[in-house]
């Protein structure tokens, strides 16, 4: 009769177990998938590359922003029966803002067409064997949201390379003529530098983030069209600044996010594989503890913002900005070769690599941005400025302060240093930057200069960062100099990160085909926390909508977002039956802002703030349902994702 029973309840259950798992398979959802941008490319040329044999000189094939992200650009598409060296025109405003350029020979043309003007007919002449032909090209308006200067000055400059910014407020990636007018721009978010790679490809940030504020993947290489060739992922992302070496690899600004500091490693990237092939971790150059200055934090104790590698010295300059110092790094051993700046809060062991100034007018740089080394070996700086002093109490006020690009020659030997030129002092508080900002070499007594930053409350300049205080104002000035002559200058009421001055059409040959991705984000670390799994989890409709809580699936990884307050503790759990992870979702400011300051306001009090969680795919494979763990209480999201 026991036997009976126990069969009797062994049949129960299993039955109930069927219709539980039965029930749970018919209500999950797979979590939404974010189409793959690689992907999508892949099938857009596709669509371009169809029947091009048909088109012909007199019925060409014109698309306009191919690619759904370059705006004001487009393809010309025909074939011709001998090779021809087709000649494309974009007429400007003006003859020195028009823009041409001649393609190799060919028979088979695919040809881009750069710098057409916004919310226009343009008209571009396509010259062949002497012949011209029109073809019109009507581009959309620019977004309501676009930002136009407020103030060009041309001193009668006659110059095809247009002014490329990269935005940290608002804003896009754009490029301006020397009329002001926007040629170039695009709809995604790539922030950082925007650099031209020897191939002639623009070299940006991924638009995607890894960790906020601004920690970005990795890189891209795409083209002007917005053609995807190479997507780079690092598992510390990037940050601020990268190098192309003269190996073609790069050197890249990361983190090493699981050392609990950001900003302080520096990486060369195999740009064939993707695979880190050297590591600085900048900790063990410099002790985190010298030389603080008003913004410094443990946390982001460095703040390195710019790379350059030098081939005549092997070595690598980079910036420290919460220190006040620039450094020289040699590349073989990572050893301290030299540091520029005030030796104020340094060490006694550190005094041996520091500088004694010599000749009048010297000044120390503050709170730097952008430092390269010249081709005659002298170090050029942009010096922000920031209290002009290691604390904010015996500091110049913001009102009373100036930003200024500074060059010093620098003699190991006798370890001097001479200031030979600045920029930007004489402009005083109307030129102040307290963050961001750039100076580049364009050839002897030659230079374009950012001051990026420009922020003020009832006309009196602030001393932080937009993101972080009160404003009314925000104003980019863009200038360029050559024997101390301003030739250009441009205010844009945003604030950017970077200016690069460059052309449209370069070496760069425009090729079809797959984009590949290389690189990794690494394993994403579990929180060490035993993940078990209840039969009965509580229902997640609920809070789902109270907390905004959503799940994406991009190519690489599981994305959560949520809105959270800071006390609430927040899990992620995944689980397939055999294998169950716990990751932890921190709920902080401190990674929010550049100075990282971790106080909450009153509305971020009572409302939370949000909050991202990343899951890299890698080492991860199967089904895994997906659970959540928030104040103590497990509940079931009805999500399941797939790895492979």
């Amino acid at each position: 009769m026991k036997t009976k029973t126990k069969f009797i309840l062994v049949i129960l259950f299993s039955c109930l177990c069927s219709i539980a798992i039965y029930y749970r398979i018919e209500r999950v959802q797979e979590v939404s998938i974010k189409e793959d941008i690689l992907v999508t490319q892949e099938n857009i040329e596709n669509e371009l590359l169809k029947d091009i044999d048909k088109y012909t000189i007199e019925n060409p094939k014109v698309i306009v922003d191919p690619y759904n992200i370059s705006p004001l650009t487009g393809l010309i598409i025909f074939q011709t029966k001998d090779l021809t060296a087709p000649t494309i025109t974009v007429p400007g405003e003006d003859d020195s803002t028009t823009i041409t350029h001649t393609f190799t020979p060919n028979k088979n043309h695919i040809l881009p067409v750069y710098g057409l003007y916004p919310d226009k007919d343009n008209e571009v002449i396509l010259t062949i064997n002497n012949k011209d032909y029109t073809i019109h090209m009507k581009t959309d308006a620019l977004p309501e949201d676009f930002v136009q200067p407020t103030n060009v000055n041309n001193k009668n400059m006659s110059d095809q390379e247009l002014y490329f910014v990269t935005p940290s407020s608002k804003g896009y990636t754009a490029a301006y003529d020397i009329n002001g007018d926007v040629r170039w721009y695009l709809t995604e978010n790539f922030i950082w530098d925007i650099q031209r790679l020897d191939n002639g490809n623009l070299l940006l940030s991924s638009n995607r983030l890894i960790n906020p504020p601004y920690y970005t993947t990795g890189l891209v290489e795409m083209n002007l069209l917005g053609k995807i060739y190479y997507e780079y992922s690092l598992p510390g992302g990037y940050h601020h600044d990268v190098y192309e070496m003269e190996n073609g690899n790069f050197l890249v600004a990361t983190d090493s996010f699981e050392d609990g500091t950001v900003e302080d490693t520096v990486v060369e990237l195999d740009r064939t594989t993707g695979d880190i092939v050297k590591q600085f971790d900048l900790k063990d150059v410099i002790d985190t503890n010298e030389g603080k200055n008003a913004n410094w934090t443990e946390y982001d104790w460095f703040h390195n913002n710019s790379v350059w590698y030098d081939a005549a010295t092997n070595s690598i300059t980079l910036s420290g900005r919460h220190q006040d110092a620039v450094i020289n790094v040699d590349y073989n051993t990572g050893e301290l070769n030299w540091i520029i700046g005030d030796p104020t809060n340094w060490s006694k062991k550190y005094k041996k690599y520091f500088f004694t100034p010599t000749g009048d007018n010297f000044e120390w740089q503050w709170s730097q941005h952008a430092a390269s080394v010249l081709p005659n070996g002298n170090i050029m700086i942009f010096d922000n400025g920031n209290n002009r002093s290691k604390t904010e109490d015996n500091g110049v006020k913001a009102s009373d302060n100036y930003s200024r690009a500074v060059i010093y020659h620098i003699n190991q030997n006798n370890k001097t240093i001479e200031q030979v030129w600045e920029y930007g002092k004489n402009r005083g508080s109307e030129f102040y930057s307290p963050y961001i900002s750039d100076v580049d070499y364009l050839d002897e007594n030659h230079y374009l200069i950012l001051s990026g930053g420009q922020v003020s409350k009832d006309g009196v300049a602030q001393n932080v960062p937009a993101s972080m205080g009160e404003y009314d104002h925000l104003n980019s000035t863009i200038v360029e100099i050559k024997d101390d002559e301003v030739l250009f200058e441009m205010n844009l009421p945003t604030n950017n990160y970077r200016v690069e001055k460059l052309s449209l059409y370069s070496n760069a040959i425009y090729q079809t085909g797959k984009g590949t991705r290389l690189g990794s984000m690494g394993k994403t670390e579990e929180d060490g926390k035993k993940a078990y799994i209840y039969t009965f989890a509580s229902k997640f409709d609920k809070i789902a909508k109270e907390k905004k809580i959503t799940f994406t699936e991009e190519v690489d990884r599981l994305v959560i977002d949520g809105t959270f307050k800071k006390d609430d503790e927040v899990d992620i759990i995944l689980d397939n039956v055999f294998d169950t992870k716990a990751y932890h979702m921190t709920i902080s400011k401190k990674p929010y802002t550049a100075m990282c300051v971790d106080v909450f306001n009153k509305e971020e009090e009572k409302n939370g703030i949000n909050v991202t969680k990343y899951i890299n795919k890698e080492g991860l494979h199967g089904k895994y349902y997906i659970y959540m763990r928030i104040n103590g209480k497990l509940y079931d999201t009805n999500k399941y994702i797939v790895f492979e």
